[in-house]
């Protein structure tokens, strides 16, 4: 069976995305857009603190009416996180998104070092592409070709 290792080696090679949690929301967002991606890992001292999500601007910055310009991305981030091993098992990471209602699952190594993060996108499309050979292997079967 996959494990998350699998997953992370499948994907195109891409340094983890972080910021430093004195940096502002406005200067996140921005790198967030700017890369097209929905989470950073915030870093204190060049060690991971939290993770700043989309959701995280829309809760603790926009309807709480901060500005981003100068609220600090330290002060909104998501410092509880969930986590996993690259030996963990697909299903098992789902399960973890879906436990803890999260669409990013930072990867942490045995001796605690980041080395990647997981979306439900990420995710999804490993289903998807599994389900599909699933499919062509089954109807393979049922007409005689294997």
């Amino acid at each position: 069976m996959a494990n998350v290792n699998d997953l992370l080696k499948a994907k195109p090679p891409r340094p983890v995305l972080t910021i430093e949690r004195r940096e502002t929301v406005l200067a996140a967002t921005q790198h967030m857009d700017q890369n097209s991606v929905g989470a950073l890992i915030i870093t204190e001292n060049g060690r991971m603190c939290g993770i700043f999500t989309e959701r995280d601007v829309l809760r603790r910055v926009v309807v709480a009416q901060r500005n981003p310009k100068e609220t600090l991305v330290g002060d909104v981030m998501t410092s509880h996180m969930a986590c996993c091993s690259p030996e963990m098992s697909i299903d098992e990471a789902r399960a973890t998104m879906r436990t803890h209602r999260i669409r990013h699952l930072p990867v942490v190594s045995p001796e605690g070092q980041l080395v990647g993060v997981l979306s439900i996108g990420d995710l999804n499309a490993y289903l998807a592409n599994d389900q599909e050979v699933t499919l062509h292997f089954l109807n393979e079967y049922l007409h005689g070709r294997t």
